[in-house]
């Protein structure tokens, strides 16, 4: 992680943290194909068709990240943890509202026919992580942000534990503790424990 991009990119943030707006002009060619990498890997997941596009993704959380303007960046892993982060936040939003529309509005005819070629739509399934990642952050909350940078940011192990001041090793032991736990959530163990 200390190639010249990344402490050019850590430079240019801490300079916006600190109000210089053409920091954050010289920021935004390096910083983008990154975050589109993360909107594509985010919008991978997704079930097909969805409605919501890469580059609508990005924008959003652009403009969230903008927004977030006051915030003290330490360096390139801080940001993009964020930008992870945002983008979680962006599509749990998103499959929250499709879940709203579902009981009456917004709804929509559709064909039994067009319906079978569908399929299950997987918004409930992102929701279900979302409360998952929530309820096992109230319990132990590196160990969330383990599984949300791995996952939703495609951190690599060196950038997680860089991110979470801790050591790789703790970060892979995070991961596999995370999943065990998640994965008995999601299946009806809702205590976690």
């Amino acid at each position: 992680m200390s190639t010249p991009e990344s402490h050019e990119v850590t430079e240019l943030l801490l300079a916006w943290s600190e109000g210089d707006q053409e920091a954050l002009d010289r920021l935004v060619p390096l910083v983008y194909g990154e975050l589109r990498r993360l909107a594509h890997s985010y919008m991978r997941r997704e079930r097909a068709g969805h409605t919501l596009q890469t580059t609508a993704l990005i924008n959003e959380a652009y403009l969230r990240l903008i927004d977030a303007g006051r915030v003290r960046w330490e360096n390139r892993t801080h940001f993009f943890a964020v930008a992870s982060r945002l983008m979680r936040q962006i599509l749990v939003d998103f499959a929250r509202s499709r879940g709203n529309r579902k009981h009456g509005g917004g709804a929509q005819q559709v064909s039994l026919d067009e319906t079978l070629v569908i399929g299950q739509p997987r918004d409930e399934d992102l929701v279900a992580l979302d409360e998952a990642l929530d309820a096992l952050a109230r319990v132990d909350e590196r160990k969330s942000r383990v599984v949300e940078l791995r996952f939703f940011g495609g951190l690599n192990e060196a950038e997680m534990a860089e991110a979470l001041q801790v050591s790789p090793e703790t970060v892979r032991r995070d991961w596999r503790l995370a999943k065990s736990w998640l994965l008995r959530f999601l299946r009806g163990g809702r205590d976690g424990a």
